[in-house]
């Protein structure tokens, strides 16, 4: 809602500005509602307000995580913003995406989010500038890995084997969104756009493409064991990303539209 009231968000940053001993950041969507973008209107005031960057998300908050994030917008608005850190977020999910995006000169950096989630070796195809054909086997190490943390971190008794399970499922919500390199006919693979069930080079790789829950929930048996009896899971971007056919505001979604822009 801060979107709706800039002066707030700048009473706010020239408020906690001179409390803090460590730059202060801001993040924000392209607007509130659809067709009202905002940010431009006072991006060349921001860095006047003790902000040293701002990251900014080329959505508004009515199309939550619906179409494809507006660059154009992104890009117009590092071009006004002067001397402050400008940084894009939405939808990159690639080392060519990251590099058109970063070489057109406005921006500082990009901000990567989903793409760290459904394939956290983005950050190593950025640093090479390769595409990654990483293994089914190379994926669950990875869990493995994220498995053993989170029971050294939650404790390995009933609850903390519960609540690493529920974080691990929340991953796997993610992370079988991911189109071995391999596999594809035609590269990169895009965030927004959502391929057709397929199996993969081998049994696990068919599983750990499965979009069914419970499929991520016999991943996750196998690496903490029988869930509880009464044990049920829905992925939190399910219920909260997008509008629910029926609410009073926003664009409406068919259920079959949610996989190819959810991304």
């Amino acid at each position: 809602a801060l979107l709706q009231r800039p002066q707030k968000i700048k009473q706010l940053a020239r408020c906690v500005s001179p409390v803090l001993d460590i730059p202060l950041t801001l993040k924000m969507r392209k607007g509130y509602w659809d067709g009202k973008d905002v940010v431009h209107e006072f991006i060349d005031e921001v860095s006047s307000w003790g902000v040293s960057a701002l990251t900014l998300h080329g959505r508004t908050r009515e199309q939550r995580y619906t179409r494809t994030a507006d660059w154009d917008y992104i890009q117009k608005v590092a071009a006004k913003a002067g001397g402050l850190n400008v940084i894009g977020n939405g939808d990159i999910y690639n080392f060519e995406e990251y590099n058109d995006h970063v070489r057109k000169g406005n921006l500082s950096t990009v901000m990567i989010g989903r793409a760290a989630l459904i394939k956290p070796w983005i950050f190593t195809e950025i640093k090479e500038q390769r595409h990654y054909d990483i293994s089914a086997s190379e994926r669950l190490d990875m869990m493995k890995i994220y498995c053993t943390n989170g029971i050294e971190h939650w404790g390995s008794d009933d609850m903390g084997i519960e609540t690493t399970r529920r974080y691990l499922l929340e991953w796997l919500s993610f992370l079988h969104r991911y189109v071995p390199v391999g596999l594809m006919e035609v590269l990169p693979q895009k965030m927004g756009l959502a391929p057709p069930a397929y199996y993969g080079r081998s049994d696990l790789e068919t599983l750990l493409a499965s979009g069914d829950v419970k499929d991520w929930i016999k991943i996750s048996e196998m690496l903490l064991g029988p869930t509880p009896s009464t044990f049920s899971f829905v992925p939190k971007h399910k219920s909260y990303s997008y509008r629910i056919v029926g609410e009073n505001w926003g664009p409406k979604l068919n259920t079959e539209d949610i996989g190819e822009q959810n991304g």
